[in-house]
């Protein structure tokens, strides 16, 4: 996989922006990143007004977006997975650890594509109940589209988990996806050893039979 390339947004009066420019150039330098695009929103304004920066440092790693300032370490960690799903899965975690929903809502609105990488938060069992709840809103925003239809299997694989509320979760899931597909993986549940896991996969799976009436 080639490495990413790397957007860096700077001012000359922001005194965090010379050590993230140098680090980015080190990593260029060391094959990490494998492009460094530079510039200065003095001289071009309208960039960082089509891109939403308010404030610099800004960069942009691949899709992952970081702003304020960032040591080399974590910009290479960054970099290294920059265009994986763990990658992104981590990307978005931290996002809505901060209390950033509408920036991951807008990255897979603008690519569904993304939304795969929310699955592992739902499978992160050390996940934060916010964090949880945001990976929710994420995923319902999908509801019974084609998007959501393709996780369906995964989803199932999740509602086999060993943790109850991940198994709770995923069942909800399997609801909004309005895929038959997803039948028989609620049907297993029904039984489940958990009340609440019963519980939502009845749910769902009303919902489920009532959609394809």
């Amino acid at each position: 996989m080639p490495a990413p390339d790397a957007l860096l947004l700077l001012s000359p009066h922001c005194p965090h922006c010379p050590a993230v420019l140098a680090a980015l150039a080190d990593l260029v330098k060391q094959g990490t990143i494998g492009r460094l695009e530079a510039v200065n929103l003095e001289q071009h304004p309208e960039i960082g007004q089509s891109l939403g920066v308010r404030s610099v440092p800004w960069v942009r790693i691949g899709r992952i977006e970081l702003a304020g300032a960032h040591g080399k370490a974590e910009l290479a960690e960054w970099a290294a997975k920059a265009d994986s799903e763990d990658g992104l899965a981590d990307y978005f975690h931290m996002l809505l650890k901060e209390g950033q929903l509408p920036r991951a809502q807008a990255a897979i609105e603008a690519d569904p594509a993304l939304l795969a990488a929310v699955l592992p938060i739902v499978g992160n069992v050390e996940a934060s109940l916010n964090v949880r709840l945001g990976a929710g809103v994420l995923l319902e925003n999908f509801a019974g589209s084609d998007t959501l239809h393709t996780l369906v299997p995964r989803l199932g694989d999740l509602s086999q988990h060993a943790d109850a509320r991940v198994r709770a979760d995923a069942c909800h899931y399997l609801g909004l996806s309005g895929d038959v597909a997803a039948k028989p993986w609620l049907e297993a549940r029904i039984a489940d050893d958990d009340a609440d896991v019963r519980e939502i996969a009845a749910e769902s799976l009303r919902t489920l039979i009532g959609e394809q009436a």
